[in-house]
């Protein structure tokens, strides 16, 4: 249908290709194959751009979102228009319904990655327009444990020309009814939590967004598909959200990003705080080093949740604090 749409298992075919021709020609991984000296063994990291340089995937998408770090063309796509609850709390969009789609260029196409937000009626039909439209499905889960009604969160990916990857993504938006994103507010609301304490507790600064308390730390070392570097604001992060329930309590939710060796620490760590496992998943395919993402949830006194989560954030391989 889109033919400027490349699938991850097309491009790496290519990749493998590409390595086996080098081999023949005696480059080896320190040769000069006009991938080196970056960052991630040789894989090339995202072109910088500007806001303009999107114009015309926005435009095609009908939906406009934010540059990050000069490199990712964020667009928000969250479901402010269901009702979900969990554990007897009513979820705000910010604490677990945010989804997303970020896009970057690099030398050989603009890359796709996203988490879309979907109901289970919508499930089928957003899976149907996405296989259509070339676009690879990586992941398919809940971030939330008994909830009502029932939402799925699946992740995205594909390579290509950003127009096409825009109609893609845009014709399995027309099977949901995620609504367009609204303009934020001039002034953000202020957070009900101590997040003073918060912030000591977890030894990182957080930010509030509409209402929600957030902490968001990318990994030390660089992740890649073994072509290319991979930012964080694709979504390789661990979040920590924290939405207010009066009294400094706190409903807490989000991910941890981790590598094997770092899932039973997480885990055990998790578990002696009181902290609920939801689910253990991949985001991706073929990223180096293989990354499993886990999300939890609980309720209580916001900073006595805090300090029950440090373990689990010091037993993974984040980058320093900002």
């Amino acid at each position: 249908m889109f033919r400027h749409v490349q699938t991850r298992r097309t491009r790496l075919a290519a990749g493998a290709v590409l390595v086996s021709a080098l081999a023949v020609g005696g480059v080896g991984a320190a040769g000069t194959a006009g991938h080196t000296g970056h960052q991630g063994g040789g894989s090339e990291p995202p072109t910088k751009t500007t806001a303009a340089d999107w114009k015309g995937l926005a435009d095609t998408l009908g939906r406009s979102g934010t540059l990050m770090g000069d490199t990712v063309y964020r667009v928000s796509l969250p479901r402010t228009d269901l009702k979900v609850t969990s554990d007897h709390v009513d979820i705000k969009p910010g604490l677990s319904l945010g989804g997303y789609a970020a896009f970057a260029r690099y030398k050989d196409g603009t890359m796709l990655m996203g988490d879309l937000v979907v109901t289970e009626p919508e499930l089928q039909k957003v899976t149907d327009a996405l296989q259509a439209a070339g676009i690879d499905q990586t992941g398919v889960h809940k971030h939330l444990l008994a909830q009502h009604p029932d939402v799925w969160w699946t992740h995205i990916h594909a390579m290509g020309d950003p127009v096409a990857l825009a109609k893609g993504l845009k014709s399995a938006l027309a099977a949901t009814a995620i609504p367009s994103a609204a303009k934020p507010p001039a002034s953000q609301p202020a957070v009900a939590l101590d997040t003073a304490g918060i912030d000591k507790a977890l030894g990182r600064k957080g930010t509030g967004d509409g209402g929600i308390y957030k902490i968001t730390a990318g990994r030390q070392n660089s992740v890649t598909d073994g072509m290319h570097i991979l930012p964080s604001a694709f979504g390789i992060t661990t979040g920590i959200n924290f939405q207010p329930l009066g009294g400094n309590k706190a409903a807490i939710n989000g991910d941890f990003v981790m590598t094997k060796a770092e899932t039973q620490k997480v885990v055990q760590a998790l578990r002696k705080g009181h902290i609920d496992i939801v689910e253990l998943h991949n985001h991706m395919q073929d990223e180096q080093p293989r990354l499993f993402f886990l999300h939890f949830w609980a309720t209580g006194d916001g900073v006595t949740l805090a300090k029950a989560l440090r373990p689990a954030l010091d037993a993974t391989a984040l980058a320093p604090p900002s």
